[in-house]
């Protein structure tokens, strides 16, 4: 009898993502099958595959589990190529579009929903955007050197670490932002171990306007390449602007990606400051698969 896998098909801001429940943790993905679903020619197409599971059947949710009971369901998130990556902010909103619409949980207006992952648990509210997520603590880490395409000597980028690490580099227009060739990788020196995300921002004009900044932004993702929008590289891209600007810079960002625009909200805790996401997130399409011939 042949193997029939359902997927949902689902994105935010046009990072799209292959979404895959596994109701009883069975579901063994190689980092090639992974590749295999991801590729937009012979497969499925997406910048990643989300398995949905219940932590209590994956070893990273069972030990989040011990110290957060509620966090019942896990996002088992895969870059294109297959390799595991931490967390993706976009992922995380259309994670929890699915566990509501296929009626998995329930949350009303005001309720949170904690959602286990590599990088720790994560609080998703809805809201009017789509749904707003908490990405929690953030850090500065080093500063690099970027070389990308089209730029004709490296920029210094800004290292930060949102969960997963990220490098964001000022670019001086718009004109500058556009002539980026994504298609090759950029070359981070020194390389980071695991690697990182590059994210090139320009500030809009002016880049304040009645208490909120503005920037506008493209991303090279880790395991992926260039992304339509990336949730992560999107609050680091705020993060490090508020960070150039200096003191007095706001705390509330709107970054224009080429999917859409997403917020930015920095607020303070009592475990010290969190950074929070908002936006769409949609299901597109559901589809069987035939997993004996396709793999």
């Amino acid at each position: 009898m042949a193997k029939i896998i359902p997927f949902t098909k689902g994105h935010g801001t046009g990072n799209d993502f292959v979404l895959i429940y596994d109701a009883d943790g069975s579901l063994d993905l190689k980092p090639n099958q992974v590749a295999k679903l991801c590729d937009r020619h012979f497969g499925i197409g997406a910048d990643g595959l989300i398995r949905v599971v219940e932590s209590r059947l994956v070893p990273e949710g069972i030990e989040l589990l011990k110290e957060n009971p509620e966090a019942k369901w896990f996002m088992d998130y895969r870059n294109a190529d297959g390799s595991k990556a931490e967390m993706c902010g976009n992922g995380v909103r259309v994670f929890a579009r699915y566990l509501i619409e296929k009626g998995l949980v329930k949350i009303s207006n005001g309720e949170t929903l904690t959602v286990g992952t590599r990088a720790g648990v994560r609080d998703v509210q809805q809201n009017r955007a789509g749904f707003a997520v908490d990405m929690g603590r953030w850090k500065l880490t080093e500063e690099v050197t970027v070389h990308a395409s089209q730029l004709a000597v490296g920029r210094p980028g800004q290292g930060i670490n949102v969960g997963n690490p990220h490098v964001v580099v000022a670019l001086a227009s718009k004109e500058e932002l556009a002539s980026l060739d994504l298609s090759r990788t950029p070359k981070i020196e020194p390389s980071p171990e695991s690697g990182a995300n590059v994210e090139f921002v320009v500030p809009a004009e002016p880049m304040i306007t009645d208490g909120v900044g503005s920037i506008d932004m493209r991303v090279y993702e880790r395991g992926v390449g260039e992304t339509l929008s990336c949730g992560t590289g999107i609050v680091a891209a705020a993060l490090a602007t508020r960070f150039w600007a200096g003191q007095g810079a706001p705390n509330i960002w709107t970054v224009s990606v080429p999917g859409g625009t997403l917020g930015v909200r920095m607020f303070p805790t009592e475990e010290g400051e969190h950074v929070g996401l908002s936006g769409a997130a949609e299901l597109s399409f559901d589809g069987e698969l035939d997993a004996d011939s396709f793999f």
